[in-house]
């Protein structure tokens, strides 16, 4: 199964009952127009050249399709079904509603927690993801390291979803553990806890 197929997949064998289960139904056409990718969500210099992952509204899609995009820098296979899930509530309550009250209500519906454009999957909607993908299988995917250099065997990197990030002593890692996102207010992932490990931008 490739990246595209899992994410496929995963939305109809699981997405699809958890929204209607959570008050929005994903209809047959809508479904339908659901395109996913694993791909770079922009150039280089755009707004978007950090983000995670993207909806693209039908408006820009000759096809009429929502373009949804996980970018690859992420792995972890419930990270990204969370961020898959962001995306759909936007191609449900359409992107002219934003990050605002008819996204917030969605969002919440299904589980999704935190600041509005960073969400993160509930305990619940997280234990959920993770029962899903054990019976499902992991996503078929390896993380883009961008920089294309090695993690500092001296210094660990600490980065948030949204881009922020920083270093750490591998020795205040293990003692105190990752740091709190000072704009989301959760915490950390660490880029790599070993010398071999990759970086990414």
């Amino acid at each position: 199964m490739n990246r595209e197929t899992w994410l496929e997949k995963f939305t109809d064998q699981f997405l699809l009952d958890h929204f209607k289960n959570a008050g929005y139904e994903i209809t047959s056409e809508l479904r339908e127009k659901l395109k996913f990718s694993c791909s770079l969500t922009s150039g280089r210099g755009s707004k978007n050249a950090r983000a995670i992952g993207l909806h693209f509204d039908p408006k820009a899609s000759k096809g009429a399709f929502h373009e949804i995009m996980i970018s690859p820098i992420i792995e972890d296979s419930a990270r990204v079904a969370d961020i898959l899930i962001h995306e759909i509530v936007h191609a449900v309550v359409g992107n002219q509603a934003g990050h605002g009250k008819a996204f917030k209500r969605c969002a919440l519906a299904v589980g999704l927690t935190g600041k509005m454009t960073a969400t993160i999957a509930s305990e619940d909607l997280k234990s959920k993801l993770d029962s899903w993908i054990e019976s499902f299988g992991k996503y078929p995917h390896r993380e883009l390291m961008l920089s294309g250099k090695k993690q500092s065997t001296r210094l660990i990197k600490a980065e948030c979803y949204c881009g922020y990030n920083v270093r750490m002593s591998r020795k205040w890692l293990h003692e105190i553990g990752a740091p709190i996102c000072p704009a989301c207010e959760i915490q950390m992932h660490v880029a790599g806890d070993s010398e071999d490990e990759g970086e990414g931008e």
